[in-house]
């Protein structure tokens, strides 16, 4: 079975997370991570709008309107899983409970700055949510996105071209192409089957390097 560029990106970033974490996912890509949670794992899914221990999309047919996540998605809940105020949820994000933040971007920097709410005034209407307190709050942030736009331009920069969420955040970034560490450079730690350091270096707008084994 062919499996799509967001799910394998989110089957990927999933293969990292450690046992034990509590990581929230963002809205959009990110999400699919909940649905590549094999059933040794111990790991809890958090969504800002009040739930903790998400569990997969539902059946199609089985979903149900009340209980859904950040992104207005409908969802499942682990056994365990609980749902609290939207008060609290922010408390867990800005006390630093939050292991790993999941995220989707617009651009990401090469010193690890985040845009991700808007494109500017002729873009999208601004939608920010909680990403600006997930980049601030969590211990990490990792980004999933598609590597380059519907028309073929870097979203990894020397220098974000969108309005910045957050500066000097992001520490992984998984997109169908790589998995790319964020420090004082960027570094190249694993290559998609068949992707060359040679290509990718060429749809990537920052300068790149590759980890030698």
């Amino acid at each position: 079975m062919t499996v799509d560029i967001k799910h394998a990106i989110a089957q990927r970033a999933g293969r990292d997370l450690p046992n034990g974490a509590y990581v929230n996912l963002g809205i959009g890509l990110p999400t699919l991570v909940a649905g590549y949670l094999q059933p040794d794992r111990e790991i809890v899914f958090h969504s800002e709008n009040g739930l903790l221990g998400v569990g997969p999309a539902p059946a199609p047919g089985s979903e149900d309107p009340d209980l859904i996540n950040a992104g207005k998605i409908p969802v499942t809940l682990l056994p365990g899983a609980s749902i609290f105020h939207h008060n609290d949820s922010f408390v867990m994000i800005r006390g630093g409970h939050i292991d790993y933040a999941l995220l989707g971007a617009f651009q990401v920097s090469a010193n690890g700055d985040l845009a991700n709410w808007t494109t500017g005034p002729d873009g999208k209407p601004p939608a920010v949510g909680g990403a600006m307190d997930l980049a601030a709050g969590a211990k990490s942030v990792w980004v999933l996105m598609e590597h380059c736009t519907r028309q073929g331009l870097p979203r990894i920069l020397e220098t974000c071209a969108y309005p910045l969420t957050a500066a000097r955040v992001v520490k992984r970034i998984y997109t169908e192409l790589a998995v790319i560490d964020v420090s004082d450079r960027l570094e190249v730690i694993e290559l998609a089957q068949g992707v060359t350091f040679e290509y990718l270096q060429g749809v990537t707008g920052a300068k790149l390097h590759l980890t030698q084994e």
